[in-house]
């Protein structure tokens, strides 16, 4: 008995260690993930499909978040509070006589690598290497798509206002239409991309335009702090003892950002990555992804039903594509791919919209307006993961296909997420949905939610409601003067 104790002891502290070297920090950085280290990442359980004989691509719709970015300026701000604080931690470990052999050694020099940084926010040199990357990919992959000619009717290229995505856009039209023209040793052309203002874009920044859920999401902030707290108090617990140092949970905080700015900037795991534990990780990952679900994700429907202004737009494009298919017209006269640049606030609603990552039958209960239980903690495992959904670069492709009329059905569409075909539940979680299908079950049922009313409601109501007086204002200052009125005062920002 004891001789097998032994042994079972022995095999876990050696399977641990063997998962703890398998274990991959830069694959686990929510939404701060690097499209490299995860967009080969699929659900070994799922089989794509086979596309039928004689099916063809004929139109192409591309919603991608920009790549990777170097922090805001707020974030640089942290980083280099977070270097004054590392030195104070280690003058009072001086001061107690602490031994310093617990010390990282890299926390005696270390200074933030973004000091002095006045701006933030910009695309980095990798994410711009991860857009021009995926123009090429995208361009072998759908030949039949990208034949012709470049047009900015044929091609649009649209994104928001904001340079990351701008930059974004054309590093992946340089590598989109890379060989095409004449320009430099790369023979590059010129494209277009447009943008809308900032203030009326509903179709790339809805959640910008739509007061509702600003409103929301700054009244969540409470919630989510709640939940993530405990997980702050264990993992800062867990440092202190680790290190004898006086650790505090804004220090984890700020630890955890450094960490997957390191890793997925500078490629460095072997600092701020290496304090915590995989387990750790693994659990900051997750409050990560929670606070993702909550405010954009399918933690509130209004999440994802504000992007209905874009479905709409994918729906109009296909629809078009279809229409021009039908009617033969001449090839260079009608669009054959829609590509959109944005951020995670645009590709996980969009995603949500979709029925993506969706766990057991919760497509059936996002229909019926039923909530969602949060993303099962760690260990369990969950297709929630922000490192998946939405990574730099993270994109999803829906692809037109014509197909022969002896087929079940002339036009289908396929999903491709990070350039995988994924399932929808809307369509019996297969990846290639006959398009009347995926219009009737998945798409125009949202339509019955109409974005200024989601969005703007409550504000009209704000316009017709009849003002008080002054004169009724003043009595009732002074009744509670007079009174005691313990009801409280609800002051209106505007």
């Amino acid at each position: 008995m004891a001789m097998a104790a032994i042994l079972l002891l022995f095999l876990t502290l050696f399977s641990n260690s063997k998962a703890d070297r398998d274990f991959d920090v830069r694959q686990h950085l929510s939404t701060v993930t690097r499209y490299g280290a995860v967009k080969d990442i699929v659900d070994n359980s799922f089989i794509p499909s086979d596309i039928p004989q004689g099916c063809t691509p004929i139109h192409l719709n591309l919603v991608a978040r920009h790549g990777t970015r170097s922090p805001t300026k707020k974030r640089v701000r942290e980083m280099e509070k977070l270097a004054s604080h590392i030195k104070e931690l280690i003058e009072d470990a001086k001061q107690r006589n602490l031994s310093l052999q617990k010390v990282p050694a890299w926390f005696h020099n270390w200074e933030s690598p973004w000091k002095g940084k006045l701006k933030g926010g910009e695309l980095d040199i990798k994410g711009e290497e991860e857009l021009y990357q995926l123009g090429i990919r995208v361009r072998e992959r759908f030949p039949d798509i990208f034949n012709e000619e470049y047009d900015p009717d044929v091609y649009p290229i649209k994104t928001t206002q904001i340079p990351r995505a701008s930059a974004s856009a054309v590093a992946f039209g340089m590598g989109l239409f890379s060989g095409k023209g004449s320009l430099g040793p790369g023979r590059h052309r010129a494209f277009a991309v447009t943008s809308e203002s900032r203030a009326s874009d509903t179709i790339l920044r809805f959640f910008e335009c739509c007061q509702t859920y600003k409103d929301f999401r700054k009244n969540q902030e409470p919630s989510f702090n709640k939940l993530k707290e405990p997980i702050l108090t264990e993992i800062t617990s867990a440092l202190a003892k680790r290190y004898d140092f006086n650790f505090t949970r804004q220090d984890i905080s700020s630890l955890w950002f450094l960490c997957k700015q390191e890793s997925s900037l500078l490629d460095i795991t072997d600092q701020a990555c290496s304090l915590f534990s995989p387990t750790e990780v693994a659990l900051l990952e997750w409050t990560d992804d929670i606070q993702m679900f909550m405010v954009k994700g399918y933690g509130k429907s209004l999440n994802y039903r504000m992007g209905v202004p874009l479905l709409k737009d994918v729906l109009q494009s296909m629809s078009e594509a279809i229409n021009a298919d039908k009617d033969n017209q001449v090839p260079g006269s009608y669009e054959k791919a829609r590509l959109r640049f944005a951020h995670a606030e645009t590709v996980v609603p969009f995603s949500c919209l979709l029925g993506l990552f969706l766990e057991g039958s919760d497509f059936e209960r996002i229909q019926k307006e039923e909530p969602l239980d949060l993303p099962p903690k760690p260990p369990q495992k969950r297709n929630w993961r922000g490192s998946i959904v939405a990574p730099f670069a993270g994109n999803n492709m829906l692809v037109l296909y014509s197909c022969p009329a002896n087929s079940s059905s002339k036009y289908f569409v396929q999903v491709l997420h990070n350039e995988h075909p994924i399932p929808m539940p809307g369509c019996g979680s297969t990846d290639f949905c006959p398009f009347q299908v995926f219009k009737d079950k998945i798409v125009e049922p949202h339509f019955m939610h109409d974005y200024d009313t989601l969005c703007n409601a409550h504000l009209d109501e704000s316009k017709h409601k009849p003002e008080t007086s002054k004169l009724s204002q003043l009595f009732r200052w002074i009744f509670r003067l007079g009174g005691n009125d313990d009801t409280p005062s609800h002051g209106v920002e505007l």
